[in-house]
C-alpha cells in the first residue's frame, strides 16, 4: 500500500538514498554469507593415503545448531580379499542399509538392459540358423524362440514396472534372469555345435554375459562374483568334457588345456573389468546418494529457515504487513535498476473498531533498586513473556514495549466483535500477574491499565529497526487513560464501555481529575470492578489464574553477559544417545521418502533432450554438463590396460611362439600407461607434478580433450589386436586319404591359425573396454565401437578369409555347407554385441544426465537456502542490531533465555518533532491522517539513510516512539570501546574512547540539516528537539520469541529528560557531555540549571554547531537551522 503523491522531492537525493539502501542490503547479504557455517563432511575416512585421495565423496552440509550429521566411509570387514577401494561402506549401519536398498533400486532399471542383451543373443541364434536352415537345427531354433519370448516378457514386466512387489519375489528376479542367460549360453553351446565341438564354442558370449552381469544385475558384489564363477566354471567344465570326448588319442590334450586356460583368461578379464565397472557404478551412486542426503539437509534447513523467518517476522509484524514487506523487498532486489519514486514505500492500513490497551508498571524504580541490572532485564523478560502469552490467550496483538510500559491492541488485523471485553480481560490478567511479582519481590509494584476503543492506522515507518506501531488520536486517548488510571485497576473510556455488552461491573473512574487531557476532551471514564458472577470471558471461560504460583522462576534466575542463560540441566549421555538414534531414524525415514520421490520424478521429461544425441536442448545446461569433471576416467583407462594384459595372456596360451604378441603388448601397455597417468594425475595430485596435475584437470573438464584421450586409448587397443591378427599367417596343410575320404591336417608351429575365433574374442574385450569409457558420450562410444567392429570384420572377412575357410573345413568337413561360415558368424557376433553395448551406453548416459540434473537441483536448493538466509539477515538486522542478531540467527531460544550486555560508556540520543502533533489531523483531506504519516515516514526514512554513511557506523538506531527517534552510540563492536578494543580503557585517550559520542553529536546535527531540507521540499516547518547524554547502560533483548531490543539505565532516563525539557530547534546536553564534546570542536551556549523530574536541578547546555577547520587551519562555523540564542 504505497500510493504516490506529488511531493517536490529532489530526484538526485532520492537516487543516492536508494543506492545506499541497496548497498546496505548487499552488505548484509555478504556478511551473512561469511557467517554461514558450511561444514565439509569428508566421507573418505580411509587411512590409506592413495585411497583417501581417490575417494571423491566430499559433500557440503548446512549445519544448524543441534543438527550436524556425520557420514563416514569405512573399510568393510567382509571381502578382505578385494581391493581396499571397493570395500567402502557408510556408517552408521542404518545408512549403509538404506544406501544398499537405493543402489539396488537404481540398478533395477538395468535389468531391462540384460533382458535386451538376452533377446539380442537369442535373435542372433535364430537368424544364424535361419540363414542356412537344416532340420537338425530345429531344436536350437525352438529353444532360442522360447528364450526370446521369455526375454520379451521379462523386458515388458520391467518396462511397465509390473514385477512382483514383495521383497522376496523382487529379489529373486535377478537370479532368475541370470539362470535364463546361463541356460541360453549352455543350450547354444550344446545344440548348435552338437557334432563338431571346439574349445572356442560360445566362449565370446560367455565372456560377454559375465561382464554384463556386473553391469546390470542389482546384486551385491559378492553374489555377482559367485554367480560369475559358477557360470564360467560350468561352461568351462562342460566344454572341456565334450571336446575331450572327440579326441581319439591324448596328443591333443595339452592343446585343449591351453585353449581352456585361454578361455579362462577371457573370463577373468571380463570379471575383473566387471568388478571395476561395479566399483565405478557404486562410486557414482554413493555420490548421488550423498547428494540426495545433502538435498534433504538443505530442504530441512530451508524449512527451518522459512519457519524461523516467519516466526520472527510475525512476532513483530502482523502477517499482512510482513507478507507485503517481504514481497516488496524481493521485488526491489529483483529489479535491475532501482526505479525512481517520489516517496519511500510505506506499509500502513486503517483499522476500525479496535481496543487499545496501555499498561505501565507502577513502582518500577523501587523494583529496579532491589536487583541488579541483569536480574532486572531477566525479570522484565519473563514478565513480558508472560504478558505475551496472556496476549495470545486474549487475542491481543502486542505493539511495543516502552521501557516498563506494555501496550497491545485487539481487533487487528482481524475484526473481533468482543474486542473491548478481550482487552479488559487482558488488563485484569496483567494486574493478577504483577501481584505475583509483588508477593515474591516484597516490593510495592502494581499495574496501571488503561483501555480505549476507536480506530487506528497500523503499520511500519522508516527503513531500519522495523516495529509495528499504531497512530491515531484514539491511541493518544488510550495512553492518557493509562496515565490517568489507578494502580491495580483497569481504567476504560466511554467508547470502550459502549462496546461492551454488560460483561463487567463498572464504577465511575473520574479520570479527568488525574489527567488534564481527559478533562479537556471531556472523556468520561470508568473503572472495572470484577466480572459479574458467572460471567465468562471472551473464550467462554472465567479469567484464568496465574499458573505455578509457587515457582521462584521470576526471581531465582541467572543471566550471563552477552550470552543466553538456561536453568535447565544438561541431559545424560544415555538420553543423548537415544535422542541421536531417534533423530537418525527420522532423517533416514525422510531420506528414504526423498529418494523414492526423486526416483518417481520424470526429471528428463522436464528438460528437453535430443532423442538421438541425448544432448540437452538448453545450450547452457549442456555446456555445464560437458564441463563436469569425470573423476572415474582414470579407472576406465586402467580397464584398457587390463584388457590388453589378459588378451596378451590368452594369445600366449594359444601361440606362445608368436613374437609379435610380446612386442605389441609392451608398446601398447606403455602407450596406455601414459594415457592413464595423464588421466589419473588429477585424482592423486600429491604423486605428480603440478604441471601434470593441471594438464590432467584440463583433460577432465574439456570435452574434446576427453574424447581425444578416449579415442587414443581404443585406437591403441584396436591396433594391437589387428597387429596380432595380421601377424598370424595361414598354416601348412597336409592332405591324406582315409577310408572316410580326403582329410586335411595342419602342421607347424602357428597355433594361432588353428584358433582364429579366439582372436575375434579379442574384439569382444575391446568392446568391453570401450563400454567402460564413462567420460565420453554415447555417440563417441558408438564411433569407437564401429572402429573396432570394422577393423576386426575387415580382417575376418578379407585378411583371414583363408584361415577361417580352412578352419571350417577341418572342423566341420562336409557339414560346412549347412552352417554360416565362421568369418561371418564371428563378425555378426561382434556386431550384435556392439548393438547391445550401444543400447547400454545410451541407458548409462540417460542415467548420468538424470544424476546431473538431480545435482543441479541440489545446487539450486542450496542457493535458495543462501537467499533465504540473506533475507533472514536483512530482516533480523532491521529489527535487531547486527551483533545482537548473531545471537539469535539460526538458533532456537526459549522465552526464559535472553541476551544482555552491560556498557560503561554509551551515548544516547532522543530526537522528537514536537510540532508534528499539530500537523497530524484525521480529516478526509489527508486520507484520515494517512498522508500525514507518509510525511513522517519520509522524515524517519531520511534519518535512517544517514546511518548508512561510514562516519555514522558506530551509531545504532534503537526505535521510534511516535515522532520520536531514539539512537545510541558505542554499542557495536566496531566502536572499539566498552571492552571491544584490544587495548585497556586506561591505555586509550579520552578522544579515542568517546569518538562514538562525537559521531552521535554529528548525527544529531545531520538530522537537523536533513529535516530542514525536507521542510523546503515539502513546504513544512517541522523542528527537532534533541537530547543527548552519555554514561553506562544495560542493553538486552526481551522475549526470544517476540524479541525486543532496548537499552535501560539512568543514562537513558536523563537523555529522555534532556529531550522533553529542551527547546525546539536545539540540542540539549548535560554538563558531562559538554565537557567531552567541546574537545571535538562542538560549540555550545550555556542554558543553565533546569529541573529534571527524579534528578533535581541539572546544568545543561545547547549545542550550536561544530567548527570544522578549512585548508588554512581557520575554523569554519557550520550553519544550522532553527538555533536559539544564548539562554540563561
Amino acid at each position: 500500500m504505497a500510493p504516490r503523491r506529488g511531493c517536490k522531492k529532489c530526484f538526485l537525493r532520492k537516487q543516492q538514498r536508494d543506492k545506499q539502501h541497496c548497498t546496505c542490503m548487499k552488505k548484509h547479504g555478504n556478511k551473512l554469507l561469511r557467517r554461514i557455517d558450511l561444514t565439509i563432511m569428508s566421507v573418505n575416512r580411509v587411512h590409506n593415503t592413495d585411497t583417501e585421495q581417490s575417494v571423491d565423496y566430499s559433500v557440503e552440509y548446512s549445519v544448524q545448531e543441534g543438527r550436524a550429521r556425520e557420514v563416514t566411509v569405512l573399510q568393510s570387514s567382509c571381502c578382505s580379499c578385494l581391493p581396499r577401494a571397493v570395500r567402502l561402506t557408510f556408517t552408521p549401519d542404518s545408512l549403509e542399509r538404506l544406501y544398499q536398498n537405493y543402489f539396488r533400486r537404481q540398478r533395477q532399471d538395468n535389468l531391462l538392459v540384460l533382458a535386451m542383451f538376452a533377446a539380442l543373443f537369442n535373435s542372433f541364434i535364430i537368424i544364424m540358423c535361419a540363414v542356412v536352415y537344416t532340420e537338425d537345427k530345429l531344436a536350437m531354433v525352438v529353444v532360442a524362440a522360447v528364450g526370446l519370448a521369455a526375454d520379451i516378457v521379462l523386458y515388458a514386466l520391467c518396462w511397465f514396472q509390473k514385477l512382483p512387489a514383495s521383497p522376496v519375489s523382487r529379489g529373486a528376479v535377478p537370479y532368475i534372469l541370470w539362470l535364463m542367460v546361463t541356460v541360453h549360453v549352455l543350450c547354444y553351446m550344446g545344440l548348435n555345435y552338437e557334432r563338431f565341438h571346439h574349445a572356442s564354442d560360445s566362449v565370446g558370449w560367455q565372456a560377454f554375459f559375465n561382464f554384463s552381469s556386473f553391469l546390470t544385475l542389482p546384486l551385491n558384489l559378492v553374489p555377482l562374483l559367485l554367480l560369475t564363477a559358477l557360470s564360467s566354471g560350468i561352461h568351462t567344465l562342460v566344454l572341456g568334457v565334450i571336446v575331450a570326448q572327440r579326441f581319439e588319442d591324448n596328443l591333443q590334450g595339452p592343446m585343449l588345456v591351453r585353449q581352456l586356460f585361454a578361455n579362462i583368461m577371457l573370463y577373468l578379464c571380463a570379471a575383473m573389468v566387471g568388478v571395476m565397472s561395479y566399483y565405478m557404478a557404486d562410486r557414482k551412486y554413493r555420490t548421488a546418494f550423498l547428494e540426495a542426503r545433502q538435498s534433504l539437509e538443505v530442504k530441512l534447513t530451508l524449512e527451518e529457515q522459512s519457519t524461523q523467518q516467519e516466526e520472527l517476522l510475525l512476532s513483530i509484524l502482523p502477517k499482512h504487513i510482513a507478507d507485503e514487506m517481504l514481497e516488496g523487498m524481493k521485488n526491489q532486489a529483483d529489479q535491475q535498476e532501482v526505479q525512481q519514486q517520489q516517496f519511500n514505500t510505506m506499509y500502513m492500513y486503517r483499522h476500525e473498531n479496535v481496543s487499545i490497551l496501555f499498561a505501565d508498571i507502577v513502582g518500577f524504580t523501587q523494583l529496579s533498586s532491589t536487583c541488579s541490572a541483569q536480574e532486572l532485564v531477566k525479570l522484565l523478560n519473563e514478565l513480558f513473556a508472560r504478558f505475551d502469552k496472556l496476549a495470545s490467550d486474549h487475542h491481543q496483538l502486542r505493539i511495543k514495549i516502552l521501557g516498563d510500559c506494555y501496550y497491545c491492541i485487539c481487533g487487528l488485523p482481524d475484526f473481533r466483535e468482543d474486542h473491548a471485553a478481550c482487552s479488559i480481560m487482558m488488563g485484569l490478567a496483567m494486574v493478577e500477574a504483577i501481584s505475583y511479582v509483588r508477593d515474591k519481590t516484597k516490593t510495592d509494584v502494581d499495574m496501571r491499565v488503561g483501555v480505549h476503543s476507536g480506530k487506528v492506522l497500523g503499520g511500519v515507518l522508516g527503513q531500519k529497526r522495523w516495529q509495528f506501531d499504531v497512530w491515531s488520536t484514539d491511541v493518544t486517548v488510550a495512553n492518557k487513560m493509562e496515565s490517568g488510571g489507578i494502580p491495580g485497576r483497569v481504567h476504560i473510556s466511554q467508547s470502550t464501555m459502549d462496546s461492551l455488552h454488560g460483561e463487567f461491573e463498572l464504577e465511575t473512574g473520574n479520570g479527568g481529575e488525574r489527567c488534564e487531557y481527559l478533562l479537556e476532551k471531556g472523556i468520561e471514564t470508568y473503572l472495572v470492578l470484577v466480572p459479574k458472577q458467572g460471567a465468562s470471558g471472551p473464550n467462554g471461560k472465567a479469567p484464568s489464574r496465574l499458573s505455578n504460583r509457587n515457582s521462584n522462576q521470576l526471581i531465582n534466575t541467572t543471566a550471563t553477559n552477552g550470552n543466553a542463560a538456561s536453568p535447565q540441566a544438561t541431559p545424560t549421555e544415555c538420553k543423548q544417545e537415544r535422542t541421536k538414534m531417534v533423530e537418525e531414524k527420522v532423517i533416514n525415514s525422510r531420506l528414504q521418502q526423498e529418494l523414492l520421490e526423486r526416483e518417481s520424478q520424470q526429471i528428463l521429461m522436464d528438460h528437453q533432450i535430443n532423442p538421438v544425441s541425448l544432448r540437452f536442448v538448453d545450450g547452457k545446461l549442456e555446456e555445464q554438463y560437458s564441463s563436469e569433471k569425470e573423476k572415474r576416467s582414470g579407472a576406465a583407462f586402467c580397464c584398457c590396460m587390463i584388457v590388453l594384459f589378459f588378451i596378451t595372456a590368452m594369445q600366449v596360451l594359444i601361440d606362445p611362439q608368436l613374437a609379435v604378441n610380446y612386442v605389441t603388448f609392451v608398446i601398447g601397455e606403455v602407450l596406455l600407461l601414459i594415457l592413464t597417468v595423464c588421466s589419473m594425475a588429477a585424482i592423486f595430485p600429491k604423486m605428480f607434478s603440478k604441471r601434470l596435475v593441471s594438464f590432467s584437470t584440463w583433460i577432465d573438464r574439456t570435452r574434446w580433450a576427453r574424447n581425444t584421450w578416449a579415442m587414443a586409448a581404443i585406437f591403441v587397443l584396436t591396433m594391437v589386436v589387428i597387429a596380432d591378427m595380421l601377424s598370424c599367417g595361414p598354416p601348412a596343410i597336409r592332405v591324406s586319404n582315409s577310408t572316410s575320404g580326403t582329410i586335411l591336417e595342419s602342421f607347424g608351429d602357428q597355433s594361432c591359425a588353428e584358433n582364429p575365433k579366439h582372436y575375434s574374442f579379442m574384439a569382444v574385450m575391446s568392446l568391453i573396454a570401450t563400454a567402460m569409457l564413462v567420460q565420453v558420450s554415447q555417440l563417441i562410444k558408438l564411433g569407437l565401437m564401429v572402429l573396432v567392429v570394422t577393423a576386426t570384420g575387415a580382417v575376418n572377412i578379407y585378411s583371414w578369409r583363408d584361415i577361417y575357410d580352412l578352419n571350417d573345413y577341418i572342423q566341420f568337413a562336409s557339414y560346412r555347407s549347412s552352417i554360416v561360415p565362421s568369418k561371418y558368424l564371428m563378425t555378426m557376433m561382434i556386431i550384435v554385441m556392439m548393438i547391445g553395448f550401444y543400447f547400454f551406453a545410451r541407458h548409462l548416459e540417460r542415467q548420468s544426465r538424470k544424476l546431473f540434473l538431480w545435482k543441479v537441483g541440489v545446487h539450486d536448493q542450496k542457493e535458495k537456502v543462501f537467499e533465504m538466509r540473506r533475507w533472514n539477515e536483512a530482516l533480523v538486522t532491521n529489527m535487531l542490531p547486527e551483533h545482537v542478531a548473531q545471537h539469535f540467527l539460526g538458533s532456537k531460544k526459549r522465552d526464559e533465555e535472553l541476551y544482555s550486555q552491560s556498557y560503561d560508556e554509551i551515548g544516547v540520543m532522543f530526537a522528537s518533532i514536537p510540532n508534528f502533533s499539530d500537523f497530524y489531523t484525521e480529516e478526509s483531506i489527508n486520507n484520515g491522517g494517512l498522508e500525514c504519516l507518509r510525511i513522517l515516514n519520509e522524515i524517519i526514512s531520511d534519518f535512517d539513510s544517514l546511518l548508512d554513511r561510514d562516519e555514522f557506523r558506530f551509531i545504532t538506531k534503537i526505535k521510534t516512539i511516535g515522532s520520536t527517534y531514539m539512537a545510541a552510540s558505542g554499542l557495536t563492536p566496531e566502536s572499539n570501546t566498552n571492552g571491544y578494543s584490544n587495548r585497556k580503557p586506561e591505555d586509550q585517550s579520552r578522544i579515542e574512547r568517546w569518538q562514538h559520542l562525537a559521531d552521535l553529536a554529528d548525527f544529531a546535527l545531520a538530522m537537523k540539516v536533513t529535516l530542514n531540507n525536507l521542510n523546503k521540499q515539502s513546504f513544512n516547518n517541522f523542528m527537532l528537539r534533541i537530547g543527548l547524554n552519555k554514561g553506562g547502560v544495560l542493553a538486552g533483548v526481551i522475549g526470544a520469541r517476540k524479541p525486543h531490543y532496548d537499552i535501560w539505565g539512568n543514562t537513558v532516563n536523563v537523555a529522555s529528560r534532556m529531550e522533553s525539557t529542551g527547546v525546539m530547534g536545539n540540542i540539549q546536553v548535560v554538563e558531562t557531555c559538554y565537557d567531552i564534546l567541546k574537545e571535538y570542536g562542538f560549540r555550545f551556549v550555556r542554558r543553565g540549571p533546569i529541573f529534571v523530574k527524579g534528578k533535581g536541578e541539572l546544568l545543561t547546555f545547547f549545542m550550536k554547531g561544530k567548527d570544522n577547520p578549512n585548508s588554512n587551519g581557520v575554523p569554519v562555523t557550520t550553519a544550522l537551522p532553527h538555533q536559539v540564542g544564548d539562554v540563561s
